[in-house]
């Protein structure tokens, strides 16, 4: 009997050919059933689906150190400065092989059995699942080009491809999510049995639609500053269709202790994912919906700001050589308005009582202690303890020289706001694109002139209003909605509300040395110096702020990408108190003037496709456009 060739995939770590050797065993759960006839297409999208969770070691290494880490979602220098680890890569690289090569075999099954012939409710199930598989794989390879830039996009088809551009990939993933939508029949239901084998839509082919036209509204959308007229076509006629447009239909999968693919993306007790400079300052105002309502508790009180508050000056112990406008400050309290979703998604230092506060690692007491001092210049004398109890602080990334050997408070878990429990404890569902995304996609296409199927503001607010019902915060938004307060980058929530701000305003702030109280001029980042370079409250700067929040925590790959594609939302350039190894570019006299050599740009090749595959790398490197670097921007990224 026809037996299924093995598939073995690693760009060049080793061949991409087939083999003679069965590949059943594998992929699918019973390793007796090695015959076409008994294997089964939904085990392979399985096995596809499941494993692309990302068990721990690659969690850690891709969605943790080096997503994140390039989107600012937490705090974290790394690949934000510019550096890389070779065997972080490799693992990620390797394993997103594995997936996309068990997404080919559950199309290539399907397909050997159409053609042997089908009857009975495989006939009409078995078609579906292969623009299932299309589907996923689609999702699969657009996750590895936005991290690499290329890929061979014929791999599993029994030849060695050769790497395709970004370009090409693109134009082929937007083909076969349209190509598929076309050929499911959306009236065919799986058996029970079958269900289980889908772990997003248990084989839900109106979601799968779904999944398949929002995944075709973000790819579109990452061409429109590189090829508009593409973009705007392939949008449009995506738009037309079904899209994720409740939570209820967002593509999630649930997480479950352990240590397995299905173990959280997040679970590592190591890794601190404090808050980010960048999240703070986007969310430090915005909305205007103050602290006092949103933590009723008596114990906050006293320690919220007024509205008109900065902070505590320490100059001497922060560097200043950064374009955060809090640089050089210790925020010692609560700010007095704050985006709800802030305090839903990261626990206040010393709020022990909270429910969702996140105690890792289990192993010291690191996240317990809040008390924490500042050092005199002999590096060795105490300057000042800092009670960081119910403040909310985030420094910027990258090198604060001799002045952070002075400050043991900046960095340490236990002073900072961290990510919840929730998303740390292995109990949530790892969200692939959630509703919010569509409908900022949509306000996005509407500000563009594009033609869809709701208004920009009706788009805009029913993003933030499914963001605030996913974040438990729905209480809020109505008044979320109206505000014209600016957060800390100029930015207010209002669709109407496009007005700049005046570029300076007077504050209070405390000199930490003296301990008198001054006036301190607030200066907003300058339009013309941010990466963006239009406006600080433009419509679009608005959408992919609060498109920015949102994906907090579950689409850090999104949020780079955005970044990557338009230079918004605001981030602030590392400190270079010293010169940074990595990015030689940023100095001390530049760093207020951003350019896309300040923010990585994507993922540099595994040495070993070098090593064992020349000619396959030289390739690669070719269609790339550029040199195999941090700082080469992908092909829809070059703005």
């Amino acid at each position: 009997m026809k037996t299924i060739n093995k598939l073995t995939y690693t760009f060049g770590i080793v061949s991409l050919i087939f083999t003679s050797c069965s590949d059943f065993e594998e992929v699918n759960t019973d390793p007796t059933a090695t015959t076409i006839d008994q294997a089964r297409v939904e085990y392979a999208i399985n096995k596809s689906i499941t494993d692309a969770q990302q068990d721990p070691d690659v969690a850690e290494r891709a969605f943790v150190l080096n997503w994140k880490t390039a989107s600012r979602q937490h705090f974290s220098s790394g690949l934000a400065t510019g550096s890389y680890n070779n065997d972080w890569i490799t693992a990620y690289y390797n394993q997103s092989a594995g997936w996309q090569k068990s997404a080919a075999l559950a199309i290539k099954l399907a397909d050997d059995k159409i053609q042997k012939g089908l009857t009975g409710h495989d006939a009409d199930m078995i078609p579906n699942m292969k623009q299932v598989a299309r589907i996923w794989r689609a999702y699969l390879m657009s996750e590895f080009a936005d991290n690499f830039g290329v890929l061979p996009k014929d791999a599993f088809q029994g030849v060695n491809p050769e790497f395709n551009s970004t370009k090409d990939v693109y134009y082929f993933m937007l083909d076969e999510l349209k190509d598929a939508v076309k050929n499911i029949n959306t009236s065919i239901s799986p058996s029970d049995t079958e269900k289980k084998y889908d772990r997003a839509y248990n084989f839900d082919l109106k979601k799968w639609v779904k999944f398949a036209n929002s995944m075709r509204m973000r790819l579109s959308m990452r061409l429109s500053e590189v090829d508009p007229a593409k973009a705007k076509a392939e949008f449009e006629d995506a738009a037309k269709g079904s899209y994720i447009s409740a939570n209820s239909e967002n593509f999630a999968i649930a997480e479950k202790p352990g240590w397995d693919a299905l173990t959280g993306v997040m679970s590592r007790e190591w890794n601190s994912q404090q808050l980010s400079a960048t999240l703070k300052n986007l969310m430090c105002g915005l909305g205007g919906v103050k602290t006092s309502v949103q933590l009723t508790d008596q114990k906050y009180q006293a320690y919220i700001k007024p509205a008109d508050y900065i902070g505590v000056r320490y100059e001497n112990h922060y560097s200043l050589f950064t374009s955060d406008p809090c640089a050089g400050f210790w925020f010692d309290g609560l700010p007095n308005m704050n985006d709800p979703r802030a305090y839903a998604l990261f626990s206040i230092p010393g709020d022990f009582t909270n429910p969702q506060f996140c105690f890792y690692p289990s192993w010291d007491n690191s996240a317990k202690t809040v008390k924490r001092t500042l050092l005199k210049d002999d590096k060795t004398s105490t300057l000042e303890e800092i009670d960081a109890t119910y403040c909310w602080n985030a420094p910027a990334i990258g090198s604060h020289g001799d002045k952070g050997v002075l400050n043991k408070v900046y960095t340490y878990n236990g002073t900072n706001p961290r990510l919840v429990l929730k998303y740390r404890n292995s109990k949530s569902s790892r969200i692939f694109f959630g509703a919010w995304e569509s409908y900022f996609l949509i306000a996005e296409a509407s500000v563009r002139g594009w033609t869809v199927p709701l208004s920009g503001k009706a788009a805009y607010e029913n993003g933030i209003t499914a963001s605030f019902e996913y974040n438990g915060v729905s209480q809020f938004v109505t008044s979320y909605l109206a505000s014209t307060e600016y957060n800390n980058v100029g930015t207010s929530v209002a669709w109407d509300h496009v007005t700049e701000p005046a570029p300076t305003k007077t504050m209070k702030m405390i000199d930490g040395y003296t301990k008198n109280e001054q006036s301190f001029t607030y200066t907003y980042p300058v339009a013309s110096q941010t990466l963006y370079k239009k406006a600080l409250n433009d419509k679009l700067t608005k959408i992919i702020t609060q498109k920015f929040i949102a994906n907090v925590p579950w689409l850090p790959m999104e949020s780079w990408s955005d970044h990557r594609r338009l230079g918004l939302p605001f981030f602030e350039t590392p400190a270079v108190e010293q010169p940074l190894i990595y990015m030689p570019s940023l100095t001390k006299t530049n760093y207020m003037n951003q350019t896309i050599q300040f923010f990585p740009q994507r993922l540099k090749f595994p040495a070993s496709l070098a090593n064992s595959n020349p000619e396959g790398y030289k390739k690669a490197v070719e269609v790339l456009g550029g040199i195999d670097d941090v700082f080469t921007p992908l092909w829809w990224a070059k703005h």
